[in-house]
């Protein structure tokens, strides 16, 4: 991997992001495709239509299903030459490392030093899964970016567990780092240039934040994350969170803001340091009927689009956009045809990537601060 930061406004950094799966630009907003596949039908090759950069898909996920039967599904994937092949898609992805199934299968789950156990939330069958599991399912998925393994407690867990879950996290990321190193050198491997990050926990606690930072970057990871943001606090807690703990990391290495967010999230993350990005919403709205524009988001359910000749934003050039009406999708959506989801995800994805792009342009050119406020102020309008 090579990181070169080509632009800098501020704490807010343009970069230029080189791997064995090819080239990010960074601020990036990954596509989430948690099973490898975006829900809403989109394929791959819309996901290159519409400027995706790179996928994101779920280690916990998709070791559950395929599914674990004769091979479990890592193992299936393996078998396929990775998840590249698997899914056709030959640009980065990053696999987050199930940990966040700790917090989320919180009522599926025991945890222990030697990692956790689960039971399926498919068919209930017990799973264990710790550091060393967590990179082996990674390995044999292939990815460009793996995750280490962490456990996000909850936002505003009292101080005593806080401690003891961010110290656990920093132990289970040296065997993260130790298991990555056997496995990219093992001659099956599907990756041998796999990446590893790294990931920041310590819910709103400013003094865990700082040190569990300070710690982990001495541990001279390929990128760090932040995690356990955006789970309960406030957006000014997370943005506090941030001032004190980016600056912690290392600069000459990429931050992923992890599960965030909005376009106003990402827009304050970026002018905090924050290089990658990753959130279902623009996927889930769409399925819903709910668009971005630069002029509010839109509900296509509403009545008032029941004769709306127009695309869902002027000028936009999606494939939602360029051939169809807001009329048409709105019938799409309220007969229930899947046309009508996919193509307002297609739009919602194609917004954020191009957000990026402007992004990346604007600090390029010495104008976020402007930028930001433009189109924060267009957001908020009513559409």
């Amino acid at each position: 991997m090579t990181y070169q930061i080509l632009a800098e406004e501020g704490r807010a950094k343009r970069a230029h992001m080189e791997t064995v799966h090819g080239i990010i630009e960074t601020p990036v907003f990954m596509n989430v495709g948690t099973v490898a596949a975006i829900k809403g039908a989109v394929s791959t090759d819309d996901l290159k239509e519409i400027g995706t950069q790179v996928e994101l898909s779920n280690t916990y996920h998709l070791h559950v299903r395929p599914g674990d039967g004769i091979r479990s599904g890592d193992q299936l994937i393996k078998e396929f030459g990775g998840l590249h092949r698997f899914m056709n898609w030959d640009r980065p992805i990053l696999t987050d490392s199930g940990g966040f199934q700790v917090f989320s299968l919180a009522g599926l789950r025991k945890i222990r030093e030697e990692g956790v156990t689960f039971h399926s939330h498919i068919d209930g069958r017990k799973i264990f899964m710790g550091p060393e599991e967590s990179m082996m399912i990674q390995s044999n998925l292939g990815s460009t970016i793996a995750m280490a393994f962490d456990e996000c407690p909850p936002s505003l867990a009292d101080h005593e567990y806080m401690e003891k879950s961010v110290a656990r996290t920093t132990r289970w990321l040296a065997r993260c780092q130790e298991a990555m190193r056997k496995l990219n050198g093992q001659e099956d491997c599907v990756n041998r240039h796999q990446l590893l990050f790294g990931i920041n926990q310590g819910g709103i606690s400013e003094e865990i934040r700082i040190r569990h930072a300070d710690e982990i970057r001495e541990m001279d990871c390929d990128g760090y994350a932040v995690g356990g943001l955006a789970v309960g606090e406030t957006a000014e807690q997370m943005y506090h969170i941030l001032d004190v703990t980016v600056p912690k990391l290392p600069r000459e290495k990429p931050v992923y803001l992890m599960g965030v967010g909005t376009p106003a999230n990402i827009l304050e993350g970026v002018e905090r340091g924050v290089d990658f990005f990753d959130c279902v919403y623009p996927s889930r709205n769409g399925r819903h009927g709910h668009v971005y524009t630069n002029q509010g988001k839109r509900n296509l359910f509403n009545k008032q689009y029941e004769l709306d000749p127009r695309p869902i934003e002027e000028g936009c050039g999606c494939p939602a956009c360029r051939f169809y009406s807001r009329a048409y999708i709105r019938h799409l959506l309220k007969a229930g045809e899947m046309l009508g989801m996919r193509l307002c995800v297609l739009h919602n994805l194609y917004f954020y990537n191009t957000m990026m792009y402007e992004i990346r342009s604007a600090i390029e050119n010495g104008c976020f601060a402007e930028y930001k406020k433009k189109k924060l102020e267009g957001m908020e309008a009513k559409g």
